[in-house]
């Protein structure tokens, strides 16, 4: 495991022991910035217009086709580092 994927897999961690939950556009960012760290590009069909929360996420991560799991990843971290100083 490289330091990056170690960083995120404790980033991943420390985002649940937050002490005040965040937002939810901030928790679309990290469910997107997640995904896409760990599994690349979106795949799959669009969920229909009648599942909100599911085609807000499918949105939020399809949003971030093309960056690299490696950049996803640091973003993640860097968002994660960030919620955790403004605690």
């Amino acid at each position: 495991m490289s330091d990056l994927e170690a960083q995120f897999k404790t980033a991943a961690e420390d985002v649940t022991q937050l002490s005040e939950a965040p937002d939810n556009q901030v928790k679309l960012k990290l469910y997107a910035l997640y995904k896409q760290g760990t599994e690349g590009d979106a795949s799959g069909e669009r969920p229909g217009m009648f599942d909100f929360v599911a085609r807000a996420k499918f949105d939020a991560w399809d949003g971030l086709k093309g960056l690299s799991k490696e950049e996803a990843m640091q973003k993640y971290i860097d968002l994660v580092e960030a919620l955790k100083a403004a605690q």
